[in-house]
C-alpha cells in the first residue's frame, strides 16, 4: 500500500518520520534509557493528524487498512536505523571536541543527529558562559 502512494507524500512520510524521531530524542537528550518506540510513535500519530498536510491526502481505507499500517512501521523502523547509522561529520566531531575541552565536558554521541544535538547544547553552554 505504501508503495502506491504518490513519491511526494512518501517523501513527505519520511520527513515527517525524521523530523518528528529527531525532536523526540532531543526532547529525552537522546538517552536510550528513557527511549520508548511507543511515546514515539504517539508522538508521531499526533504530528501527523494534527500538522502533517499529507495525511489528509490519503484515503480513509488505505488509512484503515492492516498492511497500510505494517509498511508504515517498516517505513519507520527503516528511517530511525538510517538515522542511528548515519555518521557524524569530521566538522561536526572536531567542533564538539572543541567546545567540550573549553567546557570540560565529556558527551558522546554516535550518530550525525546526536552529534547535532549535542553541538547545540555545548554551543548554549558556552554562550550562558560568555553572558
Amino acid at each position: 500500500m505504501f508503495k502506491n502512494l504518490s513519491p511526494n507524500i512518501k517523501s513527505s512520510i519520511t520527513r515527517s518520520i525524521t523530523q518528528t524521531f529527531e525532536q523526540y530524542m532531543a526532547s529525552i537528550a537522546w538517552d536510550e534509557e528513557l527511549y520508548s518506540i511507543e511515546q514515539f510513535v504517539a508522538t508521531w500519530r499526533e504530528y501527523i493528524t494534527t500538522k502533517a498536510l499529507w495525511y489528509s491526502k490519503i484515503p480513509e481505507d488505505i488509512k484503515q487498512h492492516p498492511s497500510f499500517h505494517e509498511d508504515l512501521a517498516q517505513r519507520i523502523n527503516e528511517v530511525i536505523q538510517r538515522i542511528l547509522n548515519e555518521p557524524p561529520s569530521e566538522d561536526q566531531i572536531a567542533s564538539i571536541q572543541m567546545m567540550q575541552e573549553k567546557l570540560d565536558t565529556h558527551y558522546t554521541y554516535g550518530c550525525k543527529a546526536e552529534a547535532n544535538f549535542v553541538e547545540n547544547l555545548l554551543t548554549e553552554h558556552l554562550q550562558k558562559e560568555q553572558d
